[in-house]
This record gives C-alpha cells, sequence and structure tokens, in this order.
C-alpha cells in the first residue's frame, strides 16, 4: 500500500533517550489525503510526536493538530473543522505482536505492530486525524433540508414514542 504522507522513523536509530519529531504535510500529501479520507480539503496536518524505546517496544506520544474542510453529510455544503488530538502509541515488532496475552491497565497505551525496521508516524498523523474527524457532520441547513424531505427531528419524534406514532397514524387514518 501506498502511504500519502509517509514520515518513516528507523527504529534501530530510536534509543531510550527521548527526542522530539515534527512532521508536516505538503499540500500535494494533503491533497491525496483529502481524496483518501473523502475530504473536500486539507488545509493543514502536523504532527509533534516525542519518541523513544522502551522495554516493550517503541514509544510515541505527542498531537497531531488539522484544519480541514468537510462536506456535510445532508446537503454537500463546505464544514470547516479543527482537529487537535493526543497520540499515544507503543510500536511492536510484528514478530513480537502475537506473544501471549497481557493484562492492560487504565494507563496503558494502544500498540501497533510493524514490519520492517520503520515506523510511519505520517501515517498515524493521518488515521488520527481521520478518526477524530465527525463521520457525518451536519450543516445549518441540514434540519431544514432534511424536514422539507419529511425527515423527522429527534426532538419532533421524541413526542411520539414508539405507541405515540401508532396513536397518530391512527388519529391520521381518523378511526378511534
Amino acid at each position: 500500500m501506498s502511504v500519502e504522507f509517509a514520515r518513516p522513523q528507523r527504529v534501530d536509530t530510536i534509543g531510550d533517550d527521548a527526542r522530539t519529531i515534527e512532521i508536516d504535510a505538503d499540500a500535494q500529501e494533503r491533497a491525496a489525503l483529502a481524496k483518501r479520507f473523502d475530504l473536500i480539503g486539507i488545509e493543514r496536518l502536523t504532527g509533534k510526536f516525542t519518541i523513544r524505546r522502551d522495554a516493550a517496544g517503541i514509544v510515541a506520544e505527542g498531537r497531531v493538530a488539522a484544519a480541514v474542510t468537510q462536506a456535510c453529510s445532508i446537503t454537500g455544503d463546505p464544514l470547516p473543522a479543527t482537529v487537535d488530538e493526543p497520540v499515544a502509541l507503543r510500536f511492536v515488532a510484528e514478530e513480537d505482536s502475537g506473544q501471549d496475552e497481557v493484562e492492560l491497565g487504565d494507563s496503558d497505551i494502544d500498540v501497533i505492530p510493524y514490519e520492517g525496521g520503520t515506523i510511519d508516524l505520517g501515517e498515524v498523523a493521518a488515521e488520527t486525524m481521520a478518526l477524530a474527524l465527525d463521520p457525518f457532520p451536519r450543516g445549518p441547513n441540514a434540519a431544514t433540508v432534511l424536514k422539507e424531505a419529511g425527515v423527522l427531528s429527534e426532538e419532533d419524534a421524541a413526542p411520539l414514542g414508539p405507541f405515540g406514532a401508532l396513536a397518530a397514524l391512527r388519529d391520521k387514518l381518523g378511526k378511534t
């Protein structure tokens, strides 16, 4: 698989001492990611990570920030959105990822297997951005369009309840 925003880090260069890596997607990378994630555009995508080796693998902690334009899921209108997400991951070699079960505590972090001798912080940033976005964004005109199409809002449907909907149908048909 070809990655649009590759920022590989060789694991043999990562030691016990933490180092900070900052990444920034260029215009071409942002355009390719926008296409992949079905976005109108990505104006900014950055990541700042501190990486270090520990006994269990490579730890990456930091933040991903982005400014994107999504399409309203109802009207298709452009909607600006921002992302500012913390990241905490542990990369383990693919051959080590199938070890025996391990008890995980609340402070444990997600484990990502990697193949070969690199981890990709660009893909981490891209996936973090995509997961942080609202999967069904709605713009200011969405409610009007839905109402015109005959779709009830949650507020309009809530008073009916399951039996209220039947009663309304009965009243509409003129039977009591």
